[in-house]
């Protein structure tokens, strides 16, 4: 069969889209897991942390479904929801739409650039959970709020949720980033273990200064990653409960793949929920050939560059002298 991609990123965190709306093609669970692990090595594939599914939705404008590089699904990803939304928003004609993913049905807007004329789109991050049952973890508390656990570390302290990925952050020094010590707790809690039977994401966040703070994830299912948008909304959540940033206000977050701002809100029910807001960028479209029985052995027949990526560089390079700058000369 002939197959159309396009290799798009929020953040560095590339994917590859697949229509499913205009395009003729469906695809059983089994296929969506072997064009994951096919199409997503770097080695052998195309490349990408993942990949998009596009659908048809009965009650929004569009279904996400995240298939991970290693053939799991993922729940959200809002870096992932910016490309799917710019993609259903350009093929609808319209600024904002509601994109459902596995959890929640979530909006989506076109937004004023991020940086010169980046596409840059802003999606609602949500539900949040605390409650221990929702990430899941195995502990005596129901919930974790900026404290220690024994058995990751001695040392630092963390803040457990769901936003509604699971994610395990610790708020740290900026010796901590340049260290191996993210690396070991990630593999842990990844690997066969008693706190997180399905595994979590875990980031390590350094304060810049108010209103701006460098995530550094490592994604379930992916390792580590230029960026995790759930991972840099759910750390921009904790840096407000922790009382470093404020609720309503735009927070700037650098990462690896450049940088996003984030707004954390809080409802009059208490219930939070945050906008990401940052680049939506294409890399190129291809079509392939290949049989879903051995995808692995695809053919790539044509590719044509999109022409965006430069633009987005600028950014990348700007965002790299702030972190540099601020983290790892004084490291």
């Amino acid at each position: 069969m002939k197959l159309n991609v396009r290799k798009c990123h929020g953040s560095g965190n590339d994917f590859l889209l697949i229509d499913e709306l205009s395009n003729p093609c469906t695809f059983t669970e089994e296929e969506r897991q072997n064009l994951a692990l096919s199409l997503c090595d770097r080695q052998k594939g195309i490349g990408a942390d993942g990949i998009l599914f596009v659908l048809e939705s009965k009650r929004c404008d569009a279904v996400m479904r995240v298939f991970n590089a290693d053939g799991s699904e993922a729940s959200m990803c809002g870096n992932g929801l910016r490309c799917v939304g710019r993609y259903v928003c350009e093929l609808t004609g319209r600024d904002s739409i509601v994109i459902e993913t596995m959890k929640a049905d979530l909006k989506v807007a076109s937004a004023p650039s991020i940086y010169d004329d980046i596409p840059t789109y802003n999606v609602e991050i949500s539900p949040v959970y605390f409650d221990l049952d929702k990430v899941p973890m195995n502990m005596e508390h129901s919930q974790v709020i900026d404290q220690k656990i024994p058995e990751i570390s001695d040392r630092l302290q963390f803040t457990v949720l769901a936003v509604p990925n699971p994610h395990l952050i610790s708020m740290v020094e900026a010796g901590s980033i340049i260290s191996n010590e993210q690396k070991q707790i990630s593999e842990t809690v990844n690997g066969p273990n008693n706190l997180f039977p399905d595994g979590v994401n875990v980031s390590f966040v350094h304060e810049i200064e108010k209103g701006s703070i460098y995530v550094r994830t490592f994604e379930r299912g992916v390792g580590f990653t230029n960026a995790c948008g759930t991972a840099m909304s759910a750390s921009s959540l904790v840096t407000c409960l922790l009382g470093l940033n404020e609720p309503g206000e735009e927070i700037d977050v650098f990462n690896n793949g450049g940088k996003v701002r984030v707004v954390v809100n809080r409802k009059d029910t208490g219930e939070y929920f945050m906008e990401l807001i940052g680049n939506a960028t294409y890399l190129f479209e291809a079509e392939l050939q290949l049989t879903l029985s051995e995808p692995e052995n695809f053919e790539i027949l044509s590719q044509t560059d999109l022409n965006e990526e430069a633009a987005y560089g600028l950014l990348q390079d700007h965002a790299k002298k702030v972190v540099d700058r601020k983290i790892f000369t004084n490291a």
